[in-house]
């Protein structure tokens, strides 16, 4: 498979770093808006082509699948820009800036009978499955509750400052504890709780979600740009509880009892850097001629954006050129 990759930022070095060790992926092409910084990626990382802009990359007829790893506020133009051009699509989350934003590009991919994927490493892990089977052996009873975290020290980054940008800890890492909760509970989510700690510039520095679904399970959820957190997901049932360290790349899954006593420990397996299982699983369903992702069908992908729509609506915030 020809796998390009649009823009070249951080992220993008470490999509890089991931194809490197898949076999079946030729690192065919890179594009950036300064040809320089295309060229470096590209000698940097061993991809065959460097292209200055991406409608030249785009252009390019062996191009098949294009990982689009530029700001939020630019995922909905550069992915549909790729499905204009007839290219299979690998979106960084968060996967838009808005839930209709959303819809247009997979209404879009489906006309166009395309792949369009999210690029939320953490539903394509080997750890989400080996949670969902801990969760359904009953191994804590019936799960009633979950909470999830995740903060990293990131104030004054620009890019999520700015709200131009879509900036702000929900669409960065709030998208982290919201999947995982999702992951967990399949119902219908009934009531969204939440509050949110705005900048001056009126994008959310600390946010904390309570998500209510159908039948009475819970999730609190919390994320921050101002200060490190453990990372940690905790789900909990009547028999006792499971502990996810690290639920933005799962390193290791606890089982407690009543007694708070840890009756089973599971590692994950080893990975190149986590990025690998997602393009794997574009890779596999090309195979299969699908247009969506198992780990991550388009309709989770909707669920998630609508949810994050409801709680900013909650906070009043809004990004430049929303309705």
């Amino acid at each position: 498979m020809n796998f390009a990759i649009m823009a070249t930022g951080n992220i993008a070095r470490h999509m890089a770093k991931a194809v490197t060790g898949i076999p079946g992926v030729r690192k065919y092409a890179a594009a950036s808006r300064d040809s320089g910084r295309a060229q470096a990626f590209a000698a940097q990382w061993g991809f065959e082509k460097a292209y200055g802009s991406y409608e030249e990359m785009l252009q390019d007829p062996a191009v098949e699948l294009v990982y689009v790893a530029s700001p939020h506020s630019h995922h909905y133009e550069h992915a549909k820009l790729c499905l204009m051009h007839g290219k299979h699509v690998l979106l960084e989350k968060a996967f838009t800036v808005n839930a209709a934003q959303a819809r247009e590009l997979v209404e879009l991919a489906r006309e166009k009978k395309l792949l369009l994927a999210e690029a939320i490493w953490i539903r394509y892990m080997p750890s989400r499955k080996m949670i969902d089977d801990l969760v359904e052996s009953g191994v804590i009873g019936s799960v009633t509750s979950l909470t999830a975290n995740l903060g990293y020290v990131l104030r004054g980054k620009e890019r999520l400052e700015r709200p131009e940008l879509a900036g702000g800890a929900l669409l960065d890492l709030g998208v982290y504890p919201i999947n995982f909760a999702l992951m967990v509970f399949h119902e219908e989510v009934e009531r969204v709780t939440s509050t949110a700690v705005l900048s001056p510039e009126g994008v959310d520095w600390v946010n904390s979600i309570t998500l209510t679904f159908r039948g009475g399970r819970t999730a609190v959820l919390h994320s921050t740009m101002l200060a490190l957190t453990d990372r940690q997901g905790v789900i909990s049932g009547e028999k006792g509880y499971i502990e996810v360290q690290n639920i933005n790349n799962c390193e290791e899954i606890r089982v407690f009892d009543l007694e708070r006593k840890m009756t089973a420990r599971y590692v994950v397996p080893e990975q190149i850097n986590g990025y690998e299982y997602e393009v794997i699983a574009c890779m596999k369903a090309l195979e299969n001629g699908a247009a969506e992702c198992r780990e991550m069908p388009h309709s989770e992908t909707l669920r998630v954006m609508e949810l994050m729509d409801t709680i900013r609506k909650q906070w009043g915030m809004r990004y430049p050129g929303e309705a």
